[in-house]
């Protein structure tokens, strides 16, 4: 029989190999629902396409459920799990499969990735004898966590401007792989003005997503910056 122990152990602690392995493919389940999400809002796919599109989201629902629901179990704090952050973006994730509201809230399931924070500071990483690299190391946390933020920004970019546009330019915003060079001219704040909003709606959105901009771009330059100052005065003494 299995203890509720180790059941609690495989769940929350990615530090052992049943742990890590648990946690890392739920994160690539993660990852293939949000592929074959993307991959769903395509134009003209055959109807045996979106049949294993399909198989494949029952099947990481079913995942997504199971796993939620030994989270539930398992943790002491049930209400606290429930209402946290993590908690609430997990039943985000599953609830419109099993009560259809007409909202496709799968994008959300992205959030979810912040969870590989957790595990990647369980990775190594050399000192470097080069200032440079040193300066990286000290600011690795930082520079991990503003990545996976900066790319569920792009990618929640993309998908708010999809469905702004999609309706008014179906030639221009496709699909959300299409919407995906919008989003990254937009968030850098580059603009080539190829791929821009009409409506309404979409100018509103591109509005706080240059406001967005602004921050990605700033953010890492500072840290690189200010990790770069303490090294230099690590050389001193």
């Amino acid at each position: 029989m299995i203890h509720k122990d180790s059941i609690r152990r495989l769940i929350d602690d990615p530090s052992h190999g049943p742990g890590k392995i648990f946690a890392f493919s739920i994160q690539g389940l993660i990852i293939v629902s949000l592929v074959t999400f993307s991959i769903d809002t395509l134009p003209n796919l055959s109807s045996n396409t979106r049949k294993i599109l399909d198989i494949i989201e029952i099947i990481t629902i079913m995942a997504f459920t199971l796993e939620y629901i030994l989270r539930i179990i398992m943790t002491k704090k049930r209400l606290g799990f429930i209402f946290s952050f993590y908690g609430l973006v997990d039943l985000i994730a599953i609830i419109p499969f099993y009560i259809p509201s007409g909202l496709d809230l799968r994008a959300v399931r992205i959030f979810r990735l912040l969870r590989l924070v957790r595990i990647l500071k369980l990775f190594k990483y050399n000192r470097a004898v080069k200032r440079f690299y040193r300066a990286l190391i000290i600011a690795r946390e930082e520079l991990i966590l503003f990545g996976f933020v900066s790319a569920i920004l792009l990618y929640l970019s993309a998908v708010g401007i999809y469905f702004f546009e999609n309706a008014a330019q179906p030639e221009q915003f496709q699909s959300v792989f299409h919407s995906l060079w919008w989003a990254v001219t937009t968030l850098t704040t580059v603009g080539y003005g190829d791929m821009y909003p009409i409506t309404a709606g979409g100018k509103l959105f591109t509005f706080f997503v240059l406001m967005i901009g602004i921050g990605i771009v700033a953010v890492p330059t500072g840290l690189v910056a200010s990790a770069l100052t303490q090294a230099r005065e690590e050389d001193a003494t």
